[in-house]
């Protein structure tokens, strides 16, 4: 397909938006059940097992605070061999990948969230694993590993986040059509108060709302 440099420079805004709103989106979300994790930490009262497991995932978020990736890792990896049964192992897991992401470190980052992807009982947390994997996979351009990782059934609530992801590696495959109706069927599905949907609504913009495109072949 053949653009023109009008195109062109769409399609770059829209990249620029990705880096700006795209890793914070799901990231975010990882962020957000980190804290209801530490919030259940104190109110399950459970012993055994999970309490000591609850107390390794606050000494990790110290780690986090303090930006100590190599430790981070180290918790998150104590968790995972000793407690895999517990919820605290498959959300450090989460915590650990975005901090090995944060560090540069995309290989370890996979690592952590195909764990999540495969043993988490937890089918959000599965969920979140798995678009995180297609992030990364977008960034390595590694496009088809990216729509492996988007195909399948995911909880409702994370239908918009699913066929926005899509979009991206769409737009990356400079299939605009595709990615056009990807970005309008995850509007339809997000909440009218969603935070994404204006970071969304302009990826659509970028690429037109409209069906008609400009975009014709070589």
């Amino acid at each position: 397909m053949a653009y023109d440099l009008e195109e062109q420079e769409q399609l770059d805004n829209l990249k620029a938006l990705w880096k700006k709103y795209g890793n914070l989106a799901t990231w975010g979300l990882i962020i957000i059940l980190a804290g209801y994790a530490g919030w259940t930490a104190w109110t399950a009262r459970q012993a055994g097992q999970t309490l000591h497991a609850s107390q390794l995932y606050e000494e990790m978020q110290k780690f986090v605070v303090a930006k100590d990736n190599a430790k981070v890792q180290a918790v998150a990896d104590d968790l995972k061999s000793k407690f895999s049964g517990t919820s605290y192992a498959h959300m450090a897991a989460l915590v650990a990948a975005k901090s090995a992401f944060d560090a540069n470190d995309l290989k370890l980052a996979k690592t952590q969230l195909q764990w999540v992807a495969d043993n988490s009982k937890l089918e959000e947390y599965k969920a979140l694993a798995k678009i995180r994997l297609a992030g990364i996979a977008l960034d390595e351009k590694a496009y088809d590993d990216g729509l492996k990782h988007l195909a399948g059934t995911f909880p409702a609530q994370f239908d918009a986040d699913v066929l926005d992801a899509k979009g991206d590696i769409y737009v990356a495959q400079n299939k605009i059509e595709d990615a056009r109706t990807a970005y309008k069927a995850a509007l339809e599905k997000m909440s009218e108060k969603s935070p994404g949907r204006q970071a969304l609504q302009m990826k659509l913009d970028v690429i037109g709302g409209a069906t008609d495109t400009k975009v014709v072949s070589k």
